[in-house]
């Protein structure tokens, strides 16, 4: 059980990646929007405690997930797998229709194409990093925002170690207890932690329209990396409302039981006065003893909400 908890929690990181043959999908959040310069936060009545506590009180992130249970949508998913070579050996495609009418949630695959090294004999997929991350984001199973016929082996213990692996994405900068050797280094806001930080503050344009600070909490160069594990984590807020509208988050480690290095991406918008995810980007790897190394990328594109 151990091992899959280390697994689990790993399928959001990876080994450090080496030359690629092809461009991965490079999620960041400030691909998305014009920097205009960086902000004297004081001038703004504002300070940096004033965006950790934001950060770490925010639950509106993960609603927006939630709230995809009251809209039909699109949803677009490509994901690639590598060899260690970093050539691609395996493709998934989907293109699926979601629908939540009367509050019963049903798919529709428009389009679904694999190739490649993608599943086992039994039918499973090849890697633990794909069905943890079709289970949370892509719902072909039953995900934790919308309702549906379970993932095999889902309940149980299999639930706390999806609460930890959440905890990672919706809520960074708490303390994710058991995992080994590194559950402190996720409190990158602690007194303990703090000394290893810059914080960075800017102004700019999300999406052209939405004016926003960018609060960006990056490692300081002279840092060990065996000091960290969050080397940098960026927050979109929007200016107007404080509202949460993105975050890019780059994790890294390295010892003798495991290697990870992760950049994941998950952006919003506004539909109907409600927050909803509308891209989430992922690229990494992850090694640890006796056990395939594992190398993938996704991009997970939601559109055309509509109210249902």
């Amino acid at each position: 059980m151990k091992k899959l908890l280390l697994i689990l929690i790993l399928t959001t990181a990876s080994l450090f990646v080496k030359a690629q043959q092809i461009n991965r999908f490079n999620p960041d959040t400030i691909r998305t929007i014009v920097i205009d310069s960086l902000v004297d936060i004081r001038s703004h009545k504002l300070n940096a405690q004033d965006f950790i506590d934001a950060v770490l009180a925010d639950t509106g992130f993960y609603q927006a997930f939630q709230n995809m249970k009251k809209f039909g949508f699109t949803a677009e998913n490509r994901i690639f797998t590598y060899d260690n070579k970093n050539k691609v050996n395996g493709r998934i495609y989907r293109k699926i229709l979601h629908s939540n009418a009367a509050g019963k949630h049903k798919i529709e695959y428009i389009a679904k194409k694999d190739s490649g090294d993608v599943y086992k004999k039994n039918g499973k997929y090849q890697l633990y990093t794909v069905e943890m991350f079709d289970f949370i984001f892509m719902n072909a199973y039953n995900s934790d925002f919308t309702k549906g016929d379970a993932l095999p082996g889902s309940g149980g213990k299999n639930e706390s170690y999806k609460s930890k692996l959440k905890t990672l994405i919706f809520t960074p900068g708490r303390k994710v207890s058991g995992i080994p050797f590194i559950s402190s280094k996720t409190e990158i806001f602690s007194g303990d932690m703090r000394q290893y930080y810059y914080y960075e503050f800017a102004r700019g344009k999300y999406l052209d329209t939405i004016p926003v600070y960018r609060f960006k909490v990056r490692c300081k160069p002279s840092t060990s990396d065996s000091d960290t594990m969050i080397k940098e984590m960026t927050t979109i807020f929007d200016e107007r409302t404080f509202q949460i509208l993105g975050r890019y988050i780059d994790m890294k480690f390295s010892n003798m039981f495991f290697d990870f290095n992760v950049q994941m991406n998950i952006e919003l918008n506004n539909f109907q006065g409600e927050p909803l995810p509308t891209k989430i980007t992922y690229q990494g790897n992850w090694n640890i003893p006796f056990h395939k190394e594992e190398r993938a990328s996704f991009l997970i594109v939601h559109k055309d909400y509509k109210k249902e």
